[in-house]
């Protein structure tokens, strides 16, 4: 397994809300390379307006991949997502997650689909936001397999959407869509909210799981809070899962702490394993 932080790309507008590293991108990237990190994940908006050739050469100078794209500001800044009421914005926000996934097919990188997969709302049935939901997730789906990306969806805790809060829910949603680039990932402090028991989840998610968000049960980076990440990783590897863990947590107390903090708790547990 391969440790990697979330990184905003300059595109995303500042925000302390952001679970993020923000700020110039080659301070990002060399400070990420400089601590000892694998990989980062990109959280963008605009990615066409960024330099794809220059960030290239940052990733390859600091020895860091790109394991995945965030999605999740299309929602969180742009207000887009798959169930909205509205024909034009679904499709506006199926158009730009495969902007998303051109500019994740560069890094042989994949998309996860948090919060713009979207919400049930009291206006239409739940079924017609359903339908809605399943017509976008098929629609990345084949462009994922023009363009060797998968998409990882992310159960997101009751607290942000009352759209698909579990991992059941979400290996639900894959079977029904039946293409084999649609997957779902695993955010650990959902995980912790939503499911009865971690460990389990992470077992039954085995064969759907392709990525993995790491942040503790205050959302604050790995050793400030009661989850046991030895046993969290040691359930991971007896899965035989072998791809990213990526932080998506709070900059607290601020993002430099914050980092360094992450891979001092995770990096002796990871060479222990």
């Amino acid at each position: 397994m391969k440790l990697c932080y979330q990184v905003a790309t300059p595109d995303v507008r500042i925000d302390p809300s952001v679970t993020a590293f923000q700020g110039d991108i080659e301070v990002s990237l060399n400070t990420l390379g400089d601590l000892g990190y694998d990989g980062v994940e990109f959280m963008t908006i605009n990615p066409k307006e960024l330099d794809a050739s220059k960030i290239e050469k940052l990733l390859q100078k600091n020895n860091l991949d790109v394991a995945i794209v965030c999605t999740g500001e299309l929602f969180g800044q742009k207000k887009l997502s798959f169930t909205n009421p509205k024909e034009e914005i679904r499709k506006q926000a199926i158009d730009e997650v495969k902007g998303m996934m051109d500019f994740a097919s560069i890094f042989d990188a994949n998309i996860n689909i948090g919060r713009v997969r979207g919400q049930y709302v009291d206006s239409i049935p739940r079924g017609l936001s359903y339908q809605y939901a399943i017509d976008a997730f098929r629609q990345i789906g084949e462009y994922g397999e023009k363009k060797n990306v998968s998409i990882a969806i992310e159960p997101v805790t009751y607290m942000q959407t009352n759209f698909l809060n579990t991992s059941a829910e979400a290996i639900e949603v894959c079977k029904e869509v039946g293409n084999a680039r649609v997957k779902i990932m695993l955010d650990i402090f959902h995980v912790n909210i939503e499911e009865k028991n971690i460990y389990d989840s992470i077992r039954n998610a085995a064969d759907y799981n392709i990525h993995v968000h790491l942040a503790d049960n205050n959302r604050r980076y790995p050793g400030m809070g009661g989850l046991d990440f030895r046993k969290i990783l040691e359930t991971l590897k007896e899965t035989g899962y072998n791809g990213y863990l990526c932080t998506e947590i709070y900059q607290l107390p601020n993002q430099m702490e914050a980092a360094k903090g992450t891979i001092a708790h995770l990096k002796p547990i990871l060479e222990s394993l």
